[in-house]
């Protein structure tokens, strides 16, 4: 006897390849201490594999922290242990000291946990004496800690610093990253970057004011961090203050606009100046301007 034929199963949903890459805002602050805002740090992982960009007050505490909540680039070797975050490199796109504070932090903290190998950081002219000075300033730190039986490796406290212009300036199997100028303040050199992945595009403003670099940039990229103002707010702020927020930052309304002719996917504002606005205010400022996605990050946010 013949069994009937059963009708063909129905087509089950299509399978989507994990996310290769992630972006984790470790720290969105500002100058303003607000206790809720580590210093400015992003930190792009792929594979598991991390590269921060800025390196603020904080950083490593808020890496830690995002190890803890399933960031797997910072998280501990082992259930027992303390997370254990490290970079593959570091990139700094303005030597303003709120970006600069954790470079420290960023190259001592991983070597005293065990890292063995340097650490390469790249930015703009001045680098290498800022980051000559916090080795210098640290000698007997490293002294101490290297001739102390059982202490840290004997090379991991190094720093390769790296200055460069604007073009391609890192590329490995997992990134290639291309550094841009953009306009803030009177400095001569301060960058964005744009980094591509395997399966993303991710620009980051830095500090500047509006700037044609970051359309070019991104045109139609996936992921746009842009720095922010609130307009409402910046009204209210001393008008002898206005001036140098009005040549180093971006406006809300602003943002939105340079973030629609950018084509941006996803727009996240960080660095955000509030000057009194709510976070609700300085979004509905961006969406007089920009209709596509957009959310106002907080610290340990990943997109």
């Amino acid at each position: 006897m013949l069994l009937p034929l059963m009708p063909p199963a129905p087509p089950g949903p299509a399978v989507q390849p994990a996310a290769r890459t992630q972006v984790v805002m470790l720290g969105t602050g500002t100058p303003i201490p607000d206790p809720e805002r580590a210093g400015p740090s992003v930190a792009i992982v792929v594979d598991s594999v991390a590269y921060l960009f800025d390196a603020g007050v904080g950083v490593m505490r808020r890496a830690s922290a995002a190890g803890r909540a399933g960031v797997r680039a910072f998280a501990a070797q082992n259930a027992r242990a303390q997370p254990n975050p490290r970079f593959a490199a570091v990139f700094i796109t303005h030597l303003h000291s709120d970006h600069t504070m954790g470079l420290a932090d960023a190259i001592f903290t991983p070597w005293i946990q065990g890292k063995r190998e340097p650490v390469d950081i790249y930015g703009p002219s001045g680098l290498q004496y800022l980051v000559q000075t916090i080795l210098d300033g640290n000698a007997e730190d490293i002294r101490e800690r290297v001739a102390s039986p059982g202490g840290p490796s004997r090379e991991g406290w190094q720093a390769r610093t790296h200055e460069v212009a604007p073009g391609e300036i890192f590329r490995d199997e997992r990134v290639r990253i291309r550094a841009f100028q953009v306009p803030h303040s009177e400095w001569p050199n301060a960058y964005g970057y744009r980094v591509d992945t395997p399966d993303r595009s991710i620009v980051i403003s830095g500090d500047t004011r509006e700037s044609e670099a970051i359309i070019n940039a991104c045109n139609g990229c996936d992921v746009l961090i842009h720095e922010v103002y609130s307009d409402s707010g910046f009204r209210t702020i001393p008008a002898g203050r206005q001036p140098y927020h009005a040549a180093a930052h971006t406006p809300a309304t602003v943002v939105g606009r340079v973030a629609t002719r950018a084509r941006a996917k996803l727009l996240v504002l960080t660095h955000q100046l509030f000057f009194g606005a709510s976070d609700e205010q300085l979004l509905r400022e961006v969406r007089s301007t920009f209709s596509g996605r957009v959310v106002s990050a907080k610290d340990l946010d990943v997109y």
